[in-house]
């Protein structure tokens, strides 16, 4: 089986690597991933962030712009993923459908996100994904003062910027590489 691609979220405060789980999120995951290889993402802040919560992101720019986004995509909330720290998960409205590409990082294990039935109320929000490497740039930014600008609230005072954000190659340990020699008669 192949692995699940890996996410390198550059930050102005640092970077994080993120594992995509295409193998429990397919629908999630490739939507963030398309985000992704369309370099959407580049340039925008994290908007939202709630210590002891999570940090959000993905939908505005430094100038609190909103970036227009694709058709909302299918909740899959009931995958089994639990929104724990660490996990990525996809931002939406109170209709249980309409992720687009807003997403959030837990700062904690937040069951209340996670699926409970499949009411409205109860349906959760989707994880996709963990953070492999940078949780403590996670925690910086989790940090951040904050205060409100215009109609949002929890904004950071000073920008949290995505510089970019780009799927690694994943590296092939130099062990694991079979050298197979031909021979041409």
């Amino acid at each position: 089986m192949a692995e699940n691609p890996i996410v390198l979220m550059s930050t102005n405060l640092g970077e994080v690597r993120v594992e995509i789980l295409l193998d429990q999120a397919p629908v999630t995951g490739k939507n963030f991933l398309d985000y992704v290889n369309d370099k959407f993402y580049d340039g925008l802040i994290f908007h939202r962030v709630i210590p002891g919560f999570m940090i959000q992101g993905g939908g505005f720019d430094e100038q609190m712009s909103q970036k227009q986004a694709k058709a909302p995509i299918k909740n899959e909330a009931a995958n089994g993923l639990k929104n724990d720290a660490g996990t990525l998960a996809m931002a939406r409205t109170s209709v249980v459908d309409s992720a687009t590409c807003q997403f959030f990082i837990n700062v904690k294990n937040n069951d209340f996100l996670n699926h409970q039935n499949p009411s409205p109320q109860g349906f959760g929000y989707a994880v996709f994904g963990r953070v492999t490497e940078g949780m403590d740039v996670v925690q910086k930014i989790e940090k951040v003062k904050t205060g409100s600008r215009g109609m949002h609230q929890d904004v950071p005072a000073e920008s949290v910027v995505i510089q970019s954000m780009r799927v690694m190659h994943q590296d092939v340990p130099a062990e694991s590489v079979v050298i197979q020699s031909i021979r041409i008669v």
